[in-house]
């Protein structure tokens, strides 16, 4: 059986617990449940700030650590999108209360006190999972943050209807390889974000997103629909335009489809793989 790397928690002879009896390893730890604690932090493929950013951690999503680092850096597995990696011991607080809601606006700030006025720490971003202890006027204190804007969060289980829609908010977020928040994300991160964002559970990379739905052909693409190419996703806004976070325009914007497969063609990176349709939310 073939394991991806990616999503397990297997490295020098030491694996997850649930991986007893399905693959060999010298150790089998078991996941120590914690939460991320600040509003990104970066998932890593070495325990160094100077190694690849391969994923992120949105404030109050679960990380299981397996093995604590001597430099402060832990080894685990993330378990909203199962990507395994090294992410810094200080981002990561102990499991609290289960989040009451997730934050529905593109970004928002989380106040000192109950007031607007007081300090101000952020920005955490879109499907990040909070708690709501209290409420106070407009605003609801976030177990671990502060209080936010209540007219910024849903409560968990309410989600929005069109992932295109989504995506079109995030137009001239700059382009950021590995991530996933507000401030900064690649084109995987924009399509896992948005069908976040509708309730839908998404891997992480492009080729693991390329297995969603059922393929169309190109005269069929629109609106929700995903266009790939290798190591590349966009999402349909219709017939005849996309929206993806791009190394060429290094940020997210909208671009017409046949363009963008005769751009992308022309810079080398071949034609469309496939074009995929999601079921109905």
């Amino acid at each position: 059986m073939k394991l991806d790397p990616r999503v397990t928690p297997l490295r020098d002879g030491i694996a997850a617990r649930a991986l007893e009896g399905i693959v060999a390893a010298e150790v089998y730890l078991d996941p120590k449940p914690h939460a991320c604690g600040v509003p990104a932090i970066g998932i890593h493929a070495v325990p160094s700030p100077e190694a690849e950013q391969m994923d992120q951690l949105l404030f109050g999503e679960a990380f299981d650590v397996l093995e604590e680092e001597a430099n402060g850096w832990v080894w685990g597995q993330a378990r909203r999108d199962g990507y395994v990696g090294f992410v810094r011991a200080e981002a990561l607080r102990p499991p609290g209360s289960a989040p009451t809601h997730r934050i529905a606006a593109l970004r928002t700030y989380a106040f000192e006190g109950p007031s607007i006025r007081t300090r101000a720490t952020g920005p955490y971003s879109l499907n990040s999972l909070v708690s709501v202890e209290a409420e106070e006027g407009r605003l609801g204190k976030v177990r671990g943050a502060g209080w936010m804007t209540l007219q910024h969060l849903a409560p968990i289980g309410a989600f929005e209807t069109d992932p295109a829609a989504v995506a079109e908010r995030h137009l001239g977020t700059p382009y950021l390889w590995g991530g996933r928040e507000s401030l900064g994300l690649d084109c995987s991160g924009l399509v896992q974000q948005a069908l976040l964002a509708c309730g839908r559970a998404c891997p992480r990379d492009t080729d693991q997103q390329e297995a969603l739905g059922e393929p169309i052909g190109r005269q069929a693409f629109g609106r929700g629909d995903l266009a790939f190419w290798k190591g590349h996703v966009a999402i349909g806004l219709d017939a005849g335009r996309i929206v993806h976070a791009n190394g060429h325009h290094m940020m997210v914007a909208v671009e017409p489809l046949d363009e963008a497969i005769a751009r992308i063609a022309a810079e080398g990176h071949g034609a469309p793989t496939s074009f995929r349709r999601l079921p109905p939310l």
